[in-house]
């Protein structure tokens, strides 16, 4: 098939893509690289947000020019309903040039939009997120423009258009599934989120004499991610235990940059209001890092897992990740073998051919 994925998140369509290309498909990714993070692409849409009026004028008629090359696709599948670097205002008319030249046009529920935003004010879908605390909403100047944007404004209504309109939504997340499933039933579909399997550090047996704990912090999402959280807790141990436990904490950094950084440390903190791991916390685990994040029973019940639980599930606040990155310190002798099942669980339920033909199987459908 020939296949267009548009837009990019945490490094999912690119990864995808390669699965795909195993797997024998004609695959285009074109994305702006998610910003600074700079994931690989084949045709760059990056745009400088400090332009002003000329250099944006310059910037539509370079997106006129490569949507005209968007044509005769079997499946195209948009990473968001903000799949290109444009006001809301804006998506709909190069949206429906899609539909219109391709045979097929998915939805990706892989991160903010007006379902996710819907469902965490609910207080009922989930017991924690990152927009409620039990039947409290959690506030904040970025979830007040969140709300502003996507529940009540111009993406909220691109959000629902697209999602009613296309052809099938993928979700990644359970959270994004649980979101988007009432409204849509069978017309969405969880997929987890694909990883290229790597060797890490799960071959070693030897125990570390001091656990290396890896964070990484992106300053204007801190608290809504509470990382600020997770790092209070974490300095607190290295403090009490500093012949135990080492951090290493790495701020707004390229994704290749990252992966660098995080290798030779033996745990990551990630995510502390998700119920399951996300794309960092995925590729940490496949290099033989352990998780300290989400990972709540609704998230292995979709994933149909019963035995292999790695991740070490903590609840949104300090006390809670305290306490187990303390104890993960004081028994470093269960390191190795949580880091075989960090490899083993990613082999099993993320590889990116595995999932490739997941996808395959659900555009097909």
């Amino acid at each position: 098939m020939k296949i267009l994925l548009l837009g990019d998140y945490s490094n999912v369509h690119a990864t995808l893509a390669e699965g795909l290309r195993k797997l024998g498909h004609d695959v285009t990714v074109a994305s702006d690289g998610d910003g600074w993070k700079n994931y690989p692409r084949d045709v760059d849409l990056y745009r400088d947000m400090s332009w002003g009026k000329v250099q944006t004028l310059r910037y539509l008629w370079r997106l006129i020019m490569e949507f005209r090359k968007f044509r005769g696709y079997d499946v195209v599948q948009l990473i968001n309903p903000i799949f290109i670097p444009l006001k809301a205002e804006r998506m709909l008319t190069f949206y429906r040039y899609l539909r219109r030249h391709n045979k097929r046009v998915f939805l990706g529920a892989f991160g903010m939009d007006h379902y996710w935003v819907r469902a965490g004010l609910d207080c009922s879908t989930f017991r924690y997120s990152d927009f409620n605390m039990g039947v409290e909403v959690r506030e904040s100047e970025d979830n007040d423009n969140w709300i502003r944007e996507w529940l009540r404004g111009a993406k909220g209504d691109l959000n629902q258009r697209i999602a009613n309109d296309c052809d099938g939504i993928v979700a990644g997340l359970y959270e994004y599934y649980a979101a988007y499933r009432p409204d849509f039933g069978e017309k969405v579909q969880f997929i987890p989120f694909p990883i290229v399997p790597q060797k890490g550090d799960a071959s070693s047996k030897e125990a570390p004499s001091r656990v290396r704990f890896f964070i990484g912090i992106q300053k204007s999402r801190s608290e809504y991610k509470g990382t600020d959280i997770m790092l209070r807790a974490l300095e607190r141990v290295a403090q009490e235990l500093p012949d135990r436990c080492e951090v290493v904490r790495v701020e707004n950094v390229p994704f290749a940059e990252y992966v660098k950084l995080m290798r030779g440390s033996d745990v990551i903190l990630d995510q502390l209001y998700s119920y399951t791991p996300a794309m960092n916390a995925l590729e940490a685990m496949a290099r033989g890092l352990i998780v300290v994040g989400g990972a709540e029973p609704e998230h292995y019940a979709l994933m149909q897992e019963d035995e292999l639980r790695p991740i070490f599930n903590v609840l949104p606040n300090e006390e809670s990740v305290y306490q187990v990155v303390r104890d993960i310190s004081l028994h470093p002798e269960r390191i190795p073998q949580l880091k075989h099942d960090s490899v083993a669980y990613i082999q099993k339920h993320h590889d990116y051919i595995k999932v490739a033909q997941q996808y395959l199987d659900f555009w097909n459908r």
